[in-house]
């Protein structure tokens, strides 16, 4: 008998999305496992406190278990939960709310709320981005396998806009046609090294080159341009990386057709948007979290409002509408000044910005005699800077609203808010922005009351 093989229920998930097992106490991470299913495991790599385990059978499949809508599911692993009814995804990433702030936070009698859904879950990514590899024969634009570089080629998608698979499909054939060279990244050799398009009121399309000359691009806008399209093409741009780097964009580009922004409309707002700028994926979902924010900021006009990480100014002008004063920082210039046109494009006077890392402003600022009512951070994974949260601590605003796309560094920086400054917090409110995924954003209101 191999003591490396038993059967166990899968009793929860991952961060990856692995279903959790138990093996006679010991913690085994199954890849393709449900939580409620109840399988055959094979042990394959042994760590001290816990293991990875193969999936040989489903003996009796969970109430929960889908067969995935999309057929590269099991290659692709952008889509983790594909295979989980999306009602149990919300369960999930509920949960995966709470727990982060009881465990990490340490927050006690919190309340966490159900998630709230996109709809739809499918084909709602407003951006689609794509490695581009293989051979001048044989073009490869897809995704990377799971744990490597090697560019693999996608046919479908369940979570992009269809517009963005037209568009590949076009790059691909005009590479092939023109023997238009796929970067290789071994011998960082070839041209074209990522593809992506972004889609608001029109479409902007993004070509990544390791050389700033690329042959046949008259050809290339003529292709893109005569595409059946949902909306038009606002831009087509190169963007210049010849670094030997993971970094997908890189400092220099240039426009050969059209504009390097699109815009974008929230409610009644309308933003421009940067190619280089963050703006949320999913349009949908997006409306609803920011207004989430605004119910949680409770303004009566007579605030002023720090909005730190504020990106274009998504969150800021919808601030301005009901606060006394806004100020936004954020450290991409070209954030910045897309933000500042996109006061001025609806009429915002009450929204000022500042360009610089959110710890450093925000210190200035407040040395400068500024003192915010209520604070809006929206920072990035990483969470806040330890800088920057003593900041915001010895400044006492009445009220912190956290918008967070990490939920273990909203746990981490709400517990030294908590720990140091004496910030209280309530209940948490998810919201499922990348559905089929194991990604959950939140948002939580800290006081001093």
């Amino acid at each position: 008998m191999n003591p490396n093989i038993f059967t166990s229920p899968i009793y929860s998930v991952a961060e990856d999305g692995s279903g959790v097992a138990k093996c006679d106490g010991y913690t085994v991470f199954v890849k393709g496992a449900v939580i409620g299913d109840v399988c055959k495991i094979e042990i394959t790599k042994r760590n001290k406190t816990y293991g990875f385990g193969k999936l040989l059978e489903v003996i009796t499949p969970s109430q929960s278990r889908i067969t995935p809508i999309c057929p590269q599911f099991e290659g692709c692993g952008g889509c983790t939960l594909l295979h989980t009814d999306y009602e149990t995804q919300l369960k999930i990433k509920a949960e995966t709310v709470y727990n982060a702030l009881t465990r990490i936070g340490n927050f006690e009698d919190i309340i966490v709320h159900s998630a709230t859904p996109s709809v739809p879950d499918l084909h709602y990514r407003n951006k689609s981005q794509y490695p581009v590899g293989g051979s001048c024969a044989n073009v490869k634009i897809g995704f990377y396998a799971p744990r490597s570089h090697n560019v693999i080629n996608s046919d479908s998608c369940a979570i992009e806009n269809p517009d963005a698979r037209i568009i590949l499909n076009a790059f691909r054939s005009w590479m092939e046609k023109y023997k238009v060279a796929p970067y290789n990244e071994e011998k960082h050799t070839g041209t074209i090294r990522h593809i992506y398009s972004r889609a608001g009121e029109s479409i902007m399309v993004v070509v990544v080159s390791r050389t700033r000359e690329i042959e046949h691009l008259d050809e290339l806008k003529e292709a893109l341009l005569s595409l059946d399209l949902s909306k038009p093409i606002g831009g087509i741009v190169v963007n210049i990386n010849s670094q030997k780097t993971n970094t997908i964009l890189g400092k220099y580009d240039y426009v050969i057709y059209g504009e390097k922004f699109i815009y974008a409309k929230i409610e009644d707002i309308t933003y421009k948007v940067n190619y280089k700028s963050f703006f949320q994926v999913n349009p949908y979902t997006t409306n609803l979290l920011y207004k989430k924010a605004m119910e949680l900021c409770n303004l009566t006009g007579n605030e002023t409002v720090f909005d730190l990480y504020c990106g274009i100014g998504t969150i800021s002008l919808f601030l301005a509408k009901a606060a006394k004063k806004v100020i936004g920082v954020e450290i991409v210039p070209e954030a910045i000044e897309d933000a500042r046109e996109n006061a001025r494009l609806n009429n915002i006077t009450n929204a000022e910005f500042y360009c610089g890392a959110a710890e450093d402003v925000c210190s200035g600022i407040i040395k400068a005699g500024e003192k915010a009512d209520v604070v809006v951070v929206d920072p990035p994974r990483k969470g806040c800077d330890e800088k920057l949260l003593d900041a915001i601590g010895k400044m006492k605003p009445e009220k912190i609203v956290y918008v967070s796309c990490n939920v273990s560094t909203l746990a981490r920086d709400a517990r030294i808010l908590h720990e140091k400054y004496g910030y209280k917090m309530k209940e948490a409110f998810p919201f499922d922005q990348f559905p089929h995924s194991m990604h959950v954003e939140a948002v939580v209101s800290l006081t001093l009351n």
